[in-house]
């Protein structure tokens, strides 16, 4: 029995030094891509990288846009990591041109207006040309659309021009429940958008005003960044969806093609002759793969204000357009 009980053992223990030893080879495998790939053993072996000041950075924006740091492959995109990613390669003087991939259904109006600065300090520096995937819609268009060059694949979905804000009224449910609620509030406005009751016309009035507020700043975002009258893209802005060949069409986007197409393009902008060198900032890694943190998200999502009560908490929207599959 005791020989028995420490076989197991020690496969146990043998199995589990195996998996750390691939593990170990992995994370080996990684850093060397890693240090490569950044220009680091450029530095150290002179000659190692033949183009190491012909580079063109492509930054990831996958998911959906929030401010706060959040985990990679959680189906969010952090305003402040892709800002700081925009900062850091602005400053790196062997980027000669950035790419950012764009696969994201949209967000908060806050963490677009934070990227889409960024976009327009950067581009003053380098070119910045947006690849669009699947889909760039709503806040994912904002920040696109101040970049050097978009360039969208025909049937990416883009556009949706606008903004939303959801309230939900359970007064019903709670009655039927027998839930009641006293509320004590300072403020005659301080519960709006709570679920236990609706919204009065006072106070439809008063959140109308914030959505349309912040639609306005998109429209002029967008007449800006791509140089078109604010009286075109308000026509243009009603929340509908576009294709890369519509969009192309209505001048919201420059170019169709794909990933590797944006990158030839940053390229020839960033007077980069020859193929480039890309560095892939921040790509899903080994260890994602492994483990499996990545999640792919359908959710449709749109430029969006907090729902009240949440504390400022993203909640995603599934738009009108649903769940789309191809």
């Amino acid at each position: 029995m005791e020989e028995r009980k420490s076989s197991h053992i020690g496969l146990f223990i043998g199995t589990l030094i195996v998996l750390i030893m691939i593990m170990g080879i992995f994370m080996l495998a990684e850093s060397a891509f890693i240090v490569s790939s950044s220009g680091v053993l450029s530095g150290l072996l002179p000659g190692f990288n033949h183009a190491d000041s012909d580079k063109v950075a492509v930054i990831y924006v996958e998911g959906e846009l929030v401010t706060d740091n959040v985990p990679d492959g959680s189906g969010y995109a952090s305003s402040n990591s892709i800002v700081e990613e925009l900062r850091s390669e602005e400053r790196d003087d062997s980027i000669k041109a950035i790419v950012l991939r764009i696969n994201s259904p949209g967000g908060t109006p806050v963490a677009a207006e934070e990227i889409y600065s960024q976009v327009n300090k950067t581009r003053e520096v380098k070119p910045v040309v947006v690849s669009m995937g699947d889909m760039a819609t709503s806040a994912a268009y904002y920040i696109s659309s101040p970049s050097t060059k978009i360039v969208a694949n025909p049937d990416t979905f883009t556009g949706s021009i606008g903004v939303i804000w959801t309230f939900e009224n359970k007064s019903g449910q709670y009655e039927q429940e027998g839930v009641e609620h006293y509320v004590a509030k300072s403020g005659t406005y301080k519960d709006v958008g709570s679920d236990w009751r609706g919204l009065n016309d006072s106070e439809k009035e008063y959140v109308n005003s914030i959505v349309n507020e912040a639609y306005g700043r998109f429209v002029d975002a967008v007449a800006a960044g791509r140089h078109m009258d604010r009286a075109k893209v308000q026509q243009l802005s009603d929340g509908r969806v576009y294709t890369g060949k519509e969009a192309m069409d209505l001048g919201l986007v420059d170019q169709i093609g794909g990933m590797y197409d944006a990158i030839d393009l940053a390229a020839r902008l960033g007077g980069i002759s020859g193929d480039p060198n890309i560095v892939f900032v921040n790509q899903q890694s080994i260890y994602d793969i492994l483990l499996g943190s990545k999640t792919s998200g359908n959710t449709t999502a749109t430029m969006q204000l907090p729902a009240a009560g949440t504390a400022g908490n993203y909640q995603p929207y599934n738009s009108p357009y649903g769940r789309i599959y191809t």
